[in-house]
């Protein structure tokens, strides 16, 4: 099988919209998280998400947005896109930069595009909105493909001219974590050379206050105690939006142009829960055989595992089913502790593109040497005894990392990344 390594990296989101930016903010454990007027008010406790800089896609029309002047989005593309298009457009580009290609390069058979989203539920919205005001016939023909599910894959397969393989995944929290996994797939198995992988979510008033109804988003008027996965006394997540996109090739590929490589994709694995709807596994048992499954898909053992990325997102019920999942995985048998974190603490948490959000920040943390802290943590949860959990970035170089995502349904996704050895 083909070895599958990343070349490149773009991101848009809470912590910076460049990788000189997003690694300031993880090493100097600087969170991305500011008021938001929507959430304000008595009738709703949450007070905080994870804005996103540099844009503004409030307005009605795609036309009345306006986003950084370095990028000049043609009309024909707005036309079709919600906010978190808008976003994965840019990372797009960035991401196809940083590996040192350009947009014919990746107009072939062997290149694909897979992508996770909620689609844009505030762009639904306005649509039915305008139906019931002004009838069917007053309603934009990009409405639908603006706002589904697959509108990522719709308007970036057609506007970087996509050829081979594209498909988007839903599984809610754990979305692009499967896509990675998938795109993996597809090039060790020799059916494509690169695949071009994007998590995205609008991360505005439509995709985070449902949220609110779950009891899941943090209250806490400080932003320091908002998102503080790991500590005894979280209380909910800060919703967050964005994109990021990452490039995957095969290592003959990268190999043959001289790219520049961020990690190996050792493997991955996935497992459900069969237990609840909404709900993890109070035991974990869900993303703990993921794990396992993982490290055996990537020939490792566990005491191998440097850093933990955790899923983490600072629910009492969901951060203690991981935390009791990494026990069993590292503390049962092999006895080892790799350092664990939560970069949700300072990014927020953004649903179906965090699996991607996070693996991408794994390979910032083995290719510029260094291990992001867990931010925020002032009683760290007693159940945690025994687990190596950072409360600062170090400056150490982890060698195999692992990432974890975990969905509504129970689904599960384990990745593993190392540095690469060519």
């Amino acid at each position: 099988m083909e070895k599958v390594v990343i070349t490149g990296l773009g991101f848009v989101t809470s912590i910076g919209n460049t990788i000189p930016e997003v690694i300031r903010h993880l090493v100097q454990l600087k969170h991305g998280f500011d008021p938001f007027p929507a959430l304000e008010g008595e009738q709703c406790p949450p007070q905080f998400y994870g804005a996103i800089k540099g844009f503004d896609t409030t307005g009605w029309s795609s036309e009345d947005w306006t986003y950084p002047a370095a990028q000049q989005v043609p009309l024909s593309h707005l036309k079709g896109m919600s906010p978190h298009v808008l976003y994965a457009y840019f990372s797009g580009l960035e991401a196809i930069a940083d590996a040192g290609l350009d947009l014919s390069e990746i107009s072939d058979a062997r290149t694909g595009l897979y992508s996770a989203s909620a689609g844009s539920a505030g762009m639904a919205h306005k649509q039915m909105a305008m139906m019931n005001a002004r009838g069917v016939q007053r309603c934009s023909p990009f409405g639908v493909v603006s706002s589904t599910v697959g509108t990522i894959n719709f308007n970036l397969g057609a506007h970087f001219k996509i050829k081979g393989a594209v498909c988007g995944m839903a599984s809610a929290c754990s979305s692009s974590a499967h896509a990675l996994g998938f795109a993996y797939d597809a090039i060790a198995m020799g059916r494509q050379d690169r695949m071009l992988v994007i998590g995205a979510e609008d991360g505005n008033r439509e995709s985070i206050l449902p949220f609110a109804a779950m009891r899941a988003l943090s209250r806490s008027k400080v932003p320091e105690q908002a998102s503080c996965p790991f500590d005894a006394n979280r209380s909910g997540f800060v919703g967050s939006g964005g994109a990021v996109t990452m490039i995957l090739e095969s290592a003959t590929s990268a190999k043959a142009r001289s790219a520049e490589v961020y990690a190996e994709f050792k493997g991955w694995a996935e497992a459900c829960d069969g237990h609840s709807v909404a709900m993890s596994h109070p035991k974990g048992a869900g993303l703990c055989a993921a794990m396992k499954s993982a490290l055996a898909a990537a020939g490792l053992r566990p005491e191998q595992i440097d850093y933990v990325n955790a899923h983490a997102t600072s629910t009492p019920v969901g951060d203690l089913s991981e935390i009791l999942a990494l026990k069993d995985v590292f503390l049962k048998g092999s006895a080892c502790s790799p350092a664990i974190s939560s970069t949700k603490a300072l990014t927020g948490h953004a649903l179906s593109m965090a699996g991607a959000l996070e693996a991408a920040i794994c390979c910032l943390a083995i290719k510029e040497g260094f291990t992001p802290g867990s931010a925020h943590i002032e009683n760290l949860d007693p159940v945690c005894e025994g687990l190596n959990v950072l409360r600062e970035t170090t400056q150490d170089a982890p060698r195999f990392v692992q990432s974890n995502s975990s969905g509504f349904g129970g689904a599960n996704v384990s990745l593993i990344l190392s540095q690469w050895e060519a």
